[in-house]
């Protein structure tokens, strides 16, 4: 990652190390905050943030499920962001929060103060350009995803993501890329930061949101996507044994885009190397998100 010079914080910018908030913020100590991860991109018409509104409604969405009162409209806090591109070089990922950011002492976060924050850096390849081009290395993690009865995984609560880190962190220790996470009934949910699909007998397969996993954007896209290139997409329930017989398994993801999986739990998946369907749709997803086909047009907010 590589920083920017100013960071928007509740309507004014201020220097990057100008950033700062108390260590008795509410969100430090307990995890209350939302946040999401919104990726920027050279078209041939300028930057481009890909879904800007998508992500703002699932900001705004997190927000309510959290009990945040969000001082600002749907249409400022777009354009907070697209003017946060803006005053900053060289930007790739913008992270907006919303986190209780005031001195308190104790679980109860009602009228603890919030911040919105909204930071712009250069993020590149976030699983790195071996994994993009070889195909990335999963382990099954021991920790699940935390589910709908425990936490509010649908919605991109900073807490929730402890889980994410120690199962990333796992990964890494086994000397993979990536972790896939199960849910509470032992079927495949997402990766610490993705979603997860697989390609089987000519059809391709993703975890339902009732598993337990963030209703990704990217997901969303991929899926649209595959169906106008004709192929049958599948909200189930995924086993561990249907992902390590699939033909193909790639990951999606704001950050990761679409990354294709080589192996999991040291099992090659179909023959240990992208496939053809998982290649297609990246080639496709990199020309849209760049606005190389005007028939998604719609999900580019020029800056």
């Amino acid at each position: 990652m590589e920083k920017t010079s100013k960071i928007w914080m509740d309507g004014k910018f201020v220097d990057w190390n100008d950033a700062k908030v108390h260590v008795l913020a509410h969100a430090l100590n307990y995890g209350t905050g939302v946040f999401e991860g919104i990726r920027v991109y050279d078209t041939p018409s300028g930057p481009a943030i890909f879904r800007l509104k998508d992500h703002v409604k699932r900001l705004m969405d997190g927000c309510r499920v959290m009990c945040f009162d969000l001082p600002y409209t749907f249409d400022e806090i777009c354009e907070a962001i697209k003017e946060t591109v803006r005053v900053n070089k060289k930007v790739d990922y913008v992270k907006p929060c919303v986190f209780l950011c005031g001195e308190a002492v104790g679980l109860n976060p009602i009228g603890v103060p919030l911040k919105f924050t909204i930071t712009a850096v250069y993020l590149g390849s976030y699983l790195g350009k071996e994994a993009q081009e070889k195909g990335a290395s999963l382990v099954t993690s021991s920790w699940f995803r935390p589910w709908n009865l425990a936490a509010p995984a649908g919605c991109k609560v900073n807490g929730i993501y402890v889980t994410s880190c120690l199962a990333k962190m796992e990964a890494k220790k086994h000397g993979a890329d990536e972790a896939v996470m199960l849910n509470a009934q032992g079927n495949v949910a997402e990766c610490s930061g993705e979603n997860i699909f697989m390609f089987k007998r000519g059809k391709l397969y993703t975890p339902t949101t009732a598993d337990s996993i963030l209703e990704g954007i990217t997901r969303n896209s991929i899926m649209e996507i595959a169906r106008d290139l004709g192929y049958e997409v599948i909200e189930t329930e995924i086993s561990r044994i249907d992902m390590l017989t699939a033909d193909e398994v790639f990951m999606t993801g704001t950050a990761a885009e679409l990354t294709m999986v080589a192996n999991i739990d040291k099992r090659a998946i179909g023959e240990g190397k992208p496939g053809k369907v998982g290649k297609q749709l990246a080639a496709k997803y990199a020309d849209v998100v760049r606005g190389k086909d005007p028939k998604y047009e719609k999900w580019l907010d020029r800056v």
